[in-house]
């Protein structure tokens, strides 16, 4: 009977928790096993939501590949590894970071090196180019893109 309430309980829970955003199993994991609940029973209620439609990986790579971009302005490299993470298959990854606009990606690769660049100091343009390309390598962008974008103001 408590196993029965608690199951019940852990299952609106997650029902709540995943109308309110996207979340992913491994999140949806964590989360009921952080809340005591016992293995047979995370199955069940992951392959609930799974069914009605509560959790989507795909639906969840597309929306954590939107936010990472416009809000954190990360990278396609930082999201990509981001959902490894998160176990995402890797073609809903590859499908989520190509509905990044290519122009887009480069205007805001762009804002970002040229917005750190006024807070750099630097002894030269050797290490000023240095800084900028770390900055963007952290940022989780392509080398060859941060490269062209500092080797085209010569």
């Amino acid at each position: 009977m408590a196993d029965s309430n608690l199951y019940k309980t852990a299952l609106q829970r997650a029902m709540a928790l995943c109308a309110g955003r996207e979340i992913c199993l491994s999140d949806i994991k964590q989360k009921l096993s952080a809340w005591g609940i016992e293995s047979k029973d995370i199955v069940q209620i992951i392959n609930h939501l799974t069914s009605e439609k509560f959790i989507d990986e795909k639906r969840y790579a597309l929306a954590f590949v939107r936010d990472k971009f416009r809000q954190n302005k990360w990278g396609k490299l930082k999201i990509a590894s981001a959902l490894k993470m998160k176990n995402i298959a890797a073609g809903d990854i590859s499908e989520a970071l190509n509905s990044i606009d290519d122009d887009n990606y480069l205007e805001v690769l762009r804002s970002v090196i040229m917005n750190h660049r006024k807070t750099i100091k630097a002894k030269n343009q050797y290490d000023l180019k240095g800084k900028l390309l770390r900055f963007g390598l952290s940022k989780g962008f392509e080398s060859h893109l941060i490269y062209d974008l500092l080797n085209e103001d010569n």
